[in-house]
């Protein structure tokens, strides 16, 4: 007796094998059975799928999930699972837990806006999760539609020993650091996430990083980071990386491998030979990567790093001695650092959410457009004008890398795919400005333009990316694949139709051609509607009850 039974469909497994038909048996959490098309008796399952004409997959697995602050409010994650996640990754630079140590404020300055009026509940909420799986464990208590997991954010770890202060830790601070690095391992965070290029993560050193990555790899976990450029120093930052895992003995993630900048798009192939040439050295490390030439983040990222020591970015912005030392070091050609902004040129900056009423009209418009319309000196001048007045960051996007680029990447076999992105419910958050289109559509991208319509790479490979090969990389040994006694993270789609709808200036708009999803066995979305199920379970890396304190004393 199968409480769900798939007939009719073309099964890919996510191990990379070629299609075949097949009828996929799902009683409770587990799939019961994957076998050949008519054996099983339709007569005993109480739910009949029939998915005629449709591809029949393990759920995918974003790696690079964004979806803390939303699933403070809305748990069904519904631009995800219209997508075919069933698993969100989240951990990139900043987590909320743990709270503690030098750390003042749980919930990052540049997102604490988004919580709106509901900011001092969670605030307080927070200050309770002295433990990286206090914050997790509150998350599954409150139910939510997708299996979650994270790693701890890299910042986090930083502000836990040091606040937000620049330079190198003494022994004390960077102690403190590696404790609270291989508690949350404990805890069953899958590694770190840094993400060199935001304050205070960038002011960490390459050598600070390599110490606190010896205690991820002793629990077997990941270091996976947003590298310190992807422009002018792309190779200088890979190869950082490579140092870091070499010097440490850690398995090692890049986020969203990129070459922003028209300058920089030659050296893509250089950066997949190099990583090709690690992998052969024994290194091992690999990458993910979102299906569009236009990135997402932050306007203070075309700030200088030091305007954000000590946590007093929007100080220095109204400080008029400051202020015009930001914006020299801006207009500065010889400056150390990557200013976003001059890397895309402000024609190819498009600014997308702002908060301020009298800002709403640039929403949307390229940076160039704002800055005459502002009558600002330059767009430098507008940059600071703009993040003064809103007092908080601005998500912005950069139109800064090549197609070609991307379509050479995602033919590399240790390349994976995430979004980069947070779940949406378009209806509730439109009103909020624009998003990047990856947060709704990534995978039915990938599926539609990438794999159907430019033949970029296989079906099955396009999935092994999105499923298995994500799991393998978090130690996830029963999802991924549709394998007999494996959770059943399952998703039915159309590849005739299968598609992305979202667009840099419009949006708010599901993906189509994703049929049905079940996670755990439990169908969140069927015929396109989410069901309103809320079946997801916590997921964890492989230290998951290891103590910390044995570890540690292990590895020294």
């Amino acid at each position: 007796m199968a409480d769900v039974l798939i007939t009719g469909g073309r099964i890919i497994d996510g191990s990379g094998n070629a299609w075949f038909y097949g009828d996929l048996a799902i009683t409770g959490e587990r799939v019961e059975r994957v076998a050949p098309p008519g054996t099983i008796d339709r007569k005993g399952a109480k739910t009949v799928i029939d998915a005629t004409g449709h591809v029949v997959c393990p759920g995918f697995i974003d790696i690079q999930s964004h979806s803390i602050i939303p699933f403070l409010t809305d748990r069904r994650s519904l631009s995800k699972v219209t997508q075919g996640i069933t698993t969100e990754i989240m951990g990139e630079a900043w987590t909320p837990a743990p709270y503690g140590g030098e750390i003042d404020e749980p919930w990052a300055s540049s997102l604490v806006h988004r919580l709106e009026d509901d900011y001092e509940v969670w605030r307080k909420r927070a200050r309770g999760w002295t433990r990286f799986g206090d914050w997790l464990a509150d998350l599954e208590a409150r139910q939510v539609g997708v299996n979650v997991g994270s790693f701890i954010g890299g910042a986090t770890v930083r502000k836990y020993g040091m606040g937000e202060r620049m330079g190198e830790p003494n022994a004390d601070e960077l102690n403190a650091m590696r404790e609270v690095t291989a508690a949350a391992m404990e805890d069953g965070a899958f590694g770190v996430a840094t993400a060199l290029i935001y304050p205070p993560g960038s002011y960490a050193g390459t050598d600070e990083l390599t110490e606190i990555c010896k205690v991820i790899a002793a629990f077997n976990g990941v270091h996976i980071t947003h590298i310190r450029s992807e422009g002018d120093w792309f190779l200088e930052g890979l190869e950082e990386a490579i140092d870091i895992s070499k010097g440490a003995g850690v398995a090692t993630e890049i986020y969203h491998l990129k070459a922003a900048g028209r300058s920089n798009w030659f050296k893509m192939p250089a950066a997949i030979a190099r990583i090709t040439a690690a992998r052969a050295e024994g290194i091992d490390i690999g990458a993910d990567m979102y299906p569009y030439a236009g990135s997402g983040t932050g306007l203070a990222a075309c700030l200088p790093p030091w305007a954000s020591a000590e946590g007093k970015r929007y100080e220095n912005l109204k400080d008029p001695e400051m202020r015009a030392k930001i914006l020299a070091d801006m207009r500065d050609p010889d400056k150390d650092w990557e200013n976003l902004g001059e890397r895309s040129g402000p024609e190819n900056v498009i600014l997308a959410e702002l908060g301020n009423p009298e800002h709403k009209r640039f929403q949307g418009k390229r940076l160039a457009e704002v800055t005459e319309m502002l009558g600002a000196e330059d767009w430098h001048a507008a940059i600071v004008q703009l993040l003064d007045e809103e007092g908080h960051d601005i998500f912005t996007m950069y139109l800064a890398m090549s197609e070609e680029n991307l379509r050479l990447q995602f033919q590399q076999p240790w390349l994976k795919l995430g979004t980069d992105a947070g779940g949406i419910d378009p209806e509730r958050d439109a009103k909020h400005g624009l998003v990047h289109p990856r947060a709704y559509g990534t995978y039915p991208r990938i599926l539609g333009r990438y794999v159907r319509e430019q033949g970029v790479i296989p079906l099955e490979d396009a999935i092994r990316k999105a499923s298995s090969a994500v799991a393998d990389r978090l130690c996830l040994r029963d999802r991924g694949m549709l394998r007999d006694g494996m959770y059943a993270d399952v998703v039915v789609f159309d590849p005739e139709t299968v598609s992305d709808t979202a667009t840099y200036t419009d949006p708010h708009h599901l993906s189509v051609g994703i049929r049905d999803v079940l996670v755990n066995g439990t169908p969140v979305l069927r015929d396109g509607e989410h069901t309103g199920a809320l079946p997801g379970r916590r997921v964890n890396g492989p230290g998951l009850g290891r103590k910390a304190k044995d570890v540690l004393q292990q590895e020294a």
